[in-house]
């Protein structure tokens, strides 16, 4: 009986298995600690944000604000080792204004100073922990051949999901299948439960797991992410950077704070806006981000626009350019789960918990199988020699 079940598999079947389950054991360890890290991210906005408390929010609203220049001489006087790479402003005039910051030998950080008084609140190195936590994620923190280990252990896992859910795909559908496919029996034994855990959860977290897997590879492969942005009509090279303004110090910036103001003017239903300051001294442009909610590699709903420093015109990408960077937007708002708001954040750290249990789950499973008793053989019994 045995041998006929077995004759039923396909060469297919059986490579597709064999290539799930030895291709997991070899990359385990890995996964679990590049889906770990992921996880640990997610809601990194959120902690950030906690971690941030009062500073959050200005002592007193007053009439006027003051030049967003004074407040980066002020943050710049307060922490002359931290090096300011961009500025958030909230349209919610009770909020203080986030600088973000990175200082050699404490990593990142964030720094809020109160808009009325120019007084520098906070300096929080919360975010260092997600910093730290992102590089790991992408690289072990080894650049170059850490970032391949990590590449090709996601290839793995794509080749993994796809592979389990040809495993997982019931040869007929009745009743039993249905039950055994979508159902955890949690009376049932540890090894029962276990391969549960793996077979049903891991096809309730595909379409998500895919999700991040392949964005995760989009951002990894430069290759990878300008043919995504070509089939959606858009282009991911910077050469747009060259045709624009350069810093010209004859001539008088505008104020950043009537930048801000204008944008927020152009789209009321933002509630943040965010500039880059590493190129401050550099560009004569203001790249501009407005969104519902900004966050540390993504921005919700983002709007873009290119200010000349000096005018205070707009200017205009090539069309592919602008789209590019939208769609470079939506593969990190992809990954990083928020493409829905709270209900995407969610979704994406119980899926990134599933993917960290799946290759322990899956190594129990083999565990479990080399580790069956053997049948017991028949004891021969003795012929016993009875004298005459």
């Amino acid at each position: 009986m045995n041998k006929g079940k077995k004759s039923k598999k396909t060469v297919f079947s059986r490579v597709n298995a064999w290539l799930h389950l030895w291709l997991g054991i070899f990359s385990g360890i890995i996964l679990i600690f590049v889906a770990l890290t992921g996880t640990l991210i997610v809601y990194g906005d959120e902690i950030i944000e906690w971690s941030a408390g009062k500073a959050r929010y200005t002592e007193q609203v007053q009439p006027e604000r003051l030049p967003m220049e004074t407040l980066i001489a002020n943050v710049n006087k307060a922490y002359p080792q931290a090096k300011l790479s961009e500025v958030t402003v909230y349209k919610d005039p009770e909020r203080t204004v986030r600088f973000r910051t990175f200082a050699k030998g404490k990593g990142l950080g964030f720094a809020y100073a109160d808009p009325y008084t120019g007084k520098v609140l906070k300096y929080d190195r919360t975010a260092n922990f997600f910093y730290i936590m992102a590089h790991l994620h992408a690289s072990f923190l080894w650049h170059g051949t850490g970032e391949w280990i990590v590449d090709i252990a996601t290839i793995i896992f794509l080749i993994e999901l796809i592979s389990g859910i040809i495993l997982w795909w019931p040869r007929k559908w009745n009743r039993h299948t249905r039950d055994a496919s979508f159902k955890i029996k949690w009376k049932a034994r540890f090894k029962r439960v276990n391969y549960d855990l793996h077979n049903v959860l891991g096809f309730y977290s595909s379409i998500l797991a895919l999700i991040l897997t392949v964005t995760g590879l989009i951002i990894a492969f430069h290759p990878l992410a300008a043919t995504t942005a070509k089939i959606f009509g858009g282009d991911v090279e910077t050469k747009w950077q060259k045709a624009m303004p350069k810093n010209d110090t004859a001539r008088s910036a505008i104020a950043i704070n009537t930048v801000f103001e204008r944008e927020f003017s152009r789209h009321p239903q933002q509630k943040a806006g965010q500039i880059w300051l590493y190129n401050l001294d550099s560009a004569g442009f203001y790249m501009v981000t407005t969104a519902s909610k900004l966050g540390l590699k993504s921005a919700e709903n983002a709007r873009l626009a290119f200010i000349n420093k000096y005018t205070g015109n707009d200017l205009v990408l090539p069309p592919k350019s602008l789209k590019g960077e939208y769609v470079e937007n939506t593969v990190w708002q992809l990954h990083m789960g928020t493409w829905m708001g709270p209900v995407g954040k969610l979704f994406t750290f119980i899926c990134g918990l599933i993917c960290t249990s799946l290759p322990i789950t899956g190594f129990l499973i083999w565990w479990h199988r080399g580790k069956k008793k053997k049948k017991p053989q028949p004891v021969k019994k003795m012929e016993v020699l009875v004298p005459a």
